[in-house]
């Protein structure tokens, strides 16, 4: 089996104070993909290259405090891939890919983060930007390896996906440009929504992130942001996902899965 976890960590330096490192060692993930790392590599030198014996490969935002994401894992890459090519958002610290290639497979793990556009309009502009960009970059990449993204996408796809979705529906992260662009991925693109795949019904349970207003934790109205897209024939190994809620170390909530297959 290999197991793989994502979470936005919403900074690093606040989630370690919060016992993300006992957390990995206790769920013993093969790699984890971080988003949100809000640090810069003088503030990860001597500190947080390595996770719970994993080794850490990062892709740092040019601005301090800001994005950035990290893949640690058990395994060591073939390759590490920083950025996806694009000037805006590579400095924006949004994209590592960890490469595992043997002479029968070529297989990647990448860890994304998707930008917000609930600041305002001008950062809902660069939302689209980043998925016209991102949307062909990773129909490309289908067509030479498989892989998987785990990513905040900072969408969430069907009404399933989040608590409140009728008074949401012109809010960012539930936009129909935005869900549209989700189900063009995930029909005619090459992506599978593998917790969906798993889960394919859940409502209230499949929930990863949470407003820090109005007590929505504890009234768990929330979103599904937070997703395992992967090509078809590594989610068709999906054997479990877990959402871990009882400690939290962000205001995102780990989704775990295990795949019957390993590097």
């Amino acid at each position: 089996m290999f197991k793989l976890s994502s979470l936005n960590l919403n900074g690093i330096r606040s989630a370690a104070t919060k016992g993300v490192e006992a957390w990995i060692v206790q769920n013993n993930p093969d790699c984890i993909c971080v988003q949100e790392v809000k640090a810069q590599a003088p503030d990860v030198a001597g500190k947080f290259e390595a996770l719970a014996g994993m080794k850490g490969h990062f892709h740092f935002a040019e601005k301090k405090g800001y994005s950035g994401v990290a893949v640690y894992s058990k395994h060591e890459p073939s390759e590490v891939v920083v950025g996806m090519g694009s000037e805006e958002f590579d400095a924006e610290g949004r994209y590592v890919e960890c490469r595992f290639d043997t002479p029968s497979r070529k297989l990647s793990v990448i860890s994304a983060y998707f930008p917000s556009g609930s600041s305002g309009p001008e950062r809902q502009e660069a939302k689209f930007r980043f998925l016209d960009f991102m949307g062909p970059h990773l129909k490309s990449l289908g067509a030479a390896r498989e892989f998987i993204v785990c990513s905040d996408v900072n969408i969430a796809h069907q009404q399933a996906d989040l608590k409140n979705w009728k008074s949401n529906q012109k809010n960012s992260g539930f936009l129909p440009e935005e869900r549209a662009w989700m189900t063009h991925m995930t029909t005619e693109g090459p992506l599978v929504d593998v917790y969906r795949r798993l889960h394919p019904a859940t409502t209230d349970e499949c929930y990863t992130w949470w407003s820090n207003r109005g007590q929505a934790y504890a009234k768990n109205v929330g979103w599904r942001l937070d997703y395992h897209l992967a090509t078809a024939g590594l989610a068709t190994g999906a054997q479990k996902a877990e959402i871990y809620k009882d400690t939290r170390f962000s205001d995102h909530a780990p989704l775990t899965i295990d795949y019957n297959w390993t590097l």
